[in-house]
């Protein structure tokens, strides 16, 4: 009996249609990689991933790199930088990162060792942009003036 069918696309029953993508306990995958659905990591993954879905990492999953998702669960080790709306680190897992997220939860028995700063919510779409070369010149005001303060020398 065949475990894999020619015809059938690789989706899953689940209601919004997305695949769930797995790295198995004893396998390593190194590179960079975009993931539509739901990824799970028992293995060791080694490089960038970004999911506009949840990844998590099992007892047993070992992941160093960028990690850009939804929402990441760590049972495991995750090492590197995360960026994320919300990040579980549950009992016996580690994270050692930056982390980027809006929120974020520690089991008692979990451990973060990094820093963490809030993700704001459009802050990369609404930044102002910086001016440069002859518009920035262009830009500049005719006539500047300084004022002294009573008292300074």
């Amino acid at each position: 009996m065949g475990f894999l069918k020619k015809n059938v696309p690789a989706k899953s029953g689940a209601a919004n249609g997305s695949a769930i993508t797995i790295i198995a306990e004893g396998n390593k995958f190194s590179g960079d990689t975009s993931i539509v659905g739901k990824m799970h990591i028992d293995g060791v993954f080694e490089g960038n991933i970004t999911s506009l879905d949840n990844i998590s990492i099992g007892k047993n999953g070992h992941v160093h790199g960028l990690i850009k998702a939804n929402k990441i669960s760590v049972c495991g080790l995750l090492e590197g930088e995360v960026v994320c709306d919300e990040l579980e680190i549950d009992r016996g897992g580690k994270v050692v990162a930056v982390v980027i997220s809006k929120v974020m939860a520690i089991h008692p028995e979990g451990n973060f060792i990094g820093e963490r700063r809030m993700k704001e919510v459009g802050a990369i779409e609404h930044a102002p942009t910086i001016e440069s070369g002859v518009d920035a010149i262009d830009s500049l005001p005719d006539k500047v003036t300084l004022n002294a303060e009573e008292g300074s020398a």
